[in-house]
């Protein structure tokens, strides 16, 4: 085989790992660590290589998710992103992950970014973003996965952990809470959801920017102060969202049950990481803490709601200490090439 600092491979991947299917992937060669007495049986050491990071739509039985999805092989990996967020939280992240052994896949949820979006508000909650990821996580082959879920998608990996507690191996818990989020005026709440059922997620986004968003903190504006259109891209998200299912999580955040009580039998290797200036998730994700046994509490100095993009480095640090480096278990072979 002759050395390429690129190899596209065209053809049918069959992947031990349940990779998506794909007419032409491309993978990442390093040159350097191919032997030069490289056999026809082994050209490449699996070790040397990694699926770079590339949008997958997965059509599960009841909904069509696309999916950032990095690493085919390693160690099953899901990150699950907030309300009005989107795979895109974590796209900073997701070659990194891949690069220490882990098969990294960040859904975009149901009536998010851009996954399908049910019209009806009956088609959208929090055990239903549950069950989605438990369906991907079939989909992917997964029999047990390390869990990350952010702001919301934390409630809802809750509701994956307590359910199915057999199919989460860690869990990642990332400025969320167990119940009714502090601070939230049902007053606010209702006239929120009248107006994305009636008005649009438009004028919604055009209070929040009055300054009603109850996010908004110094940590965001530095945030943006240094990441050019990063402003711009935080607003575009809650664009990307369905009406309907901003009016059915806005009404279910607001009155839900609260878990932390259920919280103590979580048993596996727990991580809760919390903005500083989160103000909103900084006591509730405290008590999560120190609810679970045995569970590892970060606090990331001068971070807001969104620490991966606040305090990176200290984010970042703590989550690959937490989820460690895997050993490459690449195993695939090119049919036809």
């Amino acid at each position: 085989m002759a050395r390429s600092d690129r190899l596209v491979v065209v053809g049918q991947l069959v992947c031990q790992f349940g990779c998506a299917g794909t007419e032409q992937v491309e993978i990442l060669i390093d040159t350097a660590s191919i032997p030069v007495e490289a056999t026809p049986l082994c050209p490449i050491p699996f070790a040397s290589y990694r699926l770079r990071m590339e949008t997958v739509p997965y059509h599960l039985p009841e909904i069509r998710l696309d999916v950032l999805e990095a690493g085919c092989g390693g160690a099953p990996l899901l990150l699950v992103h907030g309300f009005t967020g989107c795979k895109e939280d974590f796209a900073e992240e997701v070659d990194l992950l891949a690069d220490l052994g882990y098969h990294v896949v960040a859904p975009d949820l149901r009536g998010h970014g851009d996954s399908e979006a049910p019209p009806d508000e009956d088609a959208y909650g929090l055990r239903r973003f549950a069950d989605d990821v438990l369906s991907l996580a079939d989909a992917l082959g997964w029999m047990n996965f390390d869990l990350l879920g952010h702001s919301m998608g934390g409630m809802v990996a809750q509701l994956v952990v307590l359910g199915h507690p057999d199919r989460v191996s860690r869990l990642i818990l990332m400025d969320t809470h167990h119940g009714v989020v502090d601070g939230l005026d049902a007053e606010l709440v209702e006239i929120g959801v009248e107006l994305a059922r009636h008005e649009g997620l438009e004028v919604i986004q055009q209070v929040l920017q009055m300054g009603n968003d109850p996010l908004s903190n110094p940590a965001f504006e530095r945030a943006c102060a240094e990441r050019p259109g990063y402003r711009e891209w935080s607003e575009s998200k809650m664009l990307r969202c369905s009406p309907a299912m901003y009016a059915a999580l806005l009404q279910e955040i607001s009155t839900v049950t609260d878990r932390l009580d259920e919280l103590a039998a979580v048993s596996v290797p727990t991580l809760v990481q919390i903005g500083e200036l989160d103000a909103a998730f900084y006591d509730a994700s405290h008590r999560i803490a120190a609810r679970i046994e045995g569970a590892e509490l970060v606090v990331h100095p001068g971070a807001g709601h969104c620490p991966q993009f606040e305090a990176t480095n200290s984010w970042r640090t703590s989550l690959h200490s937490f989820l460690g480096t895997k050993a490459s278990a690449v195993g695939s072979r090119v049919v036809g090439a």
